[in-house]
């Protein structure tokens, strides 16, 4: 449990969740995850975040060895999240900090989550900056990257940006830095991250991006709230880079197909859809939503200009793990998608109609009307669904190219 130092005088002093899988509720982390926080020492000495609750004693066990925890000056909440101030009232209770610094929409975060009474909490907003003696802390507000309150800490004499929730990744490792792990494993993750998490917000990345090369900071390293720490020059642009292909969403020529099934005939249509989407040279994934969590697809689609989606009719509806796929998708606000919709029924058949109608709700450009069949496909349907995935072949292609 030993704190490492980062820069001089900066150390990571979080807690690494090997054991993490269920990330918020609402996706998976399959290679757990961390919770970051970080000390400055200087005249002033300043914690950066915390961590979820449960894992105090392994930050204060790191603390302990960088500083005692009553000569932590201030301490600084860039974000909210109880996975980030989780242990704040414990921390502030043990440290008592002289002042406590949050964004203006953080007080409002920590009002709601902790009894403040007493708490010496100062808000600041962008623009805002502190002395610490040798260093500056200047702060900038990352609104809805991802919750309202969300700010990041630049320390110019560092050239480091503490960035919270931005740039982060689900890992759960002994390494601490983003270089010192295969690319391909990170960026996955990255995408993962991204793509279940801030991907509603790829307007606000945009502009954020933007902002930050206006304001000219020199950064060589980025350390992030969850994952590992970008170093150097080069990390970091890579990690700016990535993020601006992220919020981009440029459509890829590749297809997800996502279905549940009761007696495979669904199955066997998504099957015949995939044949005609490579007569177009358009490889595909096929995920049975049984077999694969709604983060997972969502993964997928991150590579991917078109998803079709498959279900039984159910109850005169759809089967309920495409309801949530189909819900949890229109959360997030994929865009520029080719998409249709294909199912099998015995006696009613709304689930082709019912799924069309949810994907023209997210936008997607509709290229051909879904496929249906009753009961069990035969030559004529498999037919059918090879020309579907032809036709959104071709207008991916188009998509693509113009």
């Amino acid at each position: 449990m030993k704190a490492l130092e980062i820069k001089k005088d900066v150390f990571w002093v979080g807690a690494v969740d090997f054991d993490s899988r269920d990330f918020h509720g609402y996706s998976l982390s399959p290679q757990g995850t961390t919770y970051n926080a970080y000390v400055v020492k200087d005249e002033k000495t300043v914690l950066f975040d915390n961590v979820k609750e449960g894992f105090l004693p392994t930050m204060l066990c790191r603390l302990s060895q960088v500083t005692e925890l009553e000569k932590i000056d201030y301490i600084v909440c860039n974000h909210l999240e109880p996975d980030h101030a989780g242990c704040l009232p414990e921390l502030i209770e043990r440290c008592k900090p002289e002042k406590i610094f949050c964004s203006p929409m953080g007080k409002r975060s920590m009002d709601a989550h902790f009894d403040t009474t007493g708490w010496p909490v100062e808000v600041v907003k962008t623009g805002d900056s502190i002395n610490i003696g040798k260093r500056d802390i200047h702060f900038v507000e990352t609104r809805m990257l991802h919750w309202p309150d969300s700010m990041v800490s630049y320390i110019p004499q560092d050239k480091l940006l503490i960035c919270n929730d931005a740039f982060g990744q689900n890992i759960a490792s002994t390494e601490r830095f983003a270089d010192e792990i295969d690319r391909a494993y990170l960026a996955h993750a990255m995408k993962e991250y991204y793509h279940n998490i801030v991907l509603p917000f790829s307007p606000i990345v945009i502009k954020t991006l933007d902002m930050l090369a206006e304001m000219k900071l020199d950064i060589d390293m980025l350390a992030p709230d969850h994952g590992l720490i970008f170093r150097g020059k080069e990390e970091v642009q890579y990690a700016f880079d990535t993020y601006r292909k992220f919020a981009e969403q440029k459509p890829g020529k590749r297809a997800v197909i996502v279905y549940d099934t009761m007696w495979h005939s669904t199955e066997k249509m998504a099957r015949a859809i995939a044949d005609g989407l490579e007569s177009e040279g358009i490889s595909s994934r096929l995920m049975w939503l049984k077999a694969n969590h709604h983060s997972a697809v969502m993964t997928e689609l991150a590579d991917c200009g078109a998803v079709l989606v498959g279900s039984p009719t159910h109850n005169n509806g759809i089967m309920p793990n495409v309801a949530k796929m189909l819900t949890y998708m229109k959360g997030l606000r994929p865009q520029n998608k080719v998409a249709a919709a294909f199912g099998s029924f015995g006696w009613s058949g709304e689930s082709v109609k019912n799924i069309t109608g949810a994907l023209e709700d997210m936008g997607f450009e509709i290229p051909a009307e879904g496929v249906k069949c009753k009961h069990v496909p035969k030559h004529e349907t498999y037919e059918e669904c090879y020309n579907l995935g032809k036709a959104v072949g071709v207008a991916l292609k188009a998509k693509c190219e113009g």
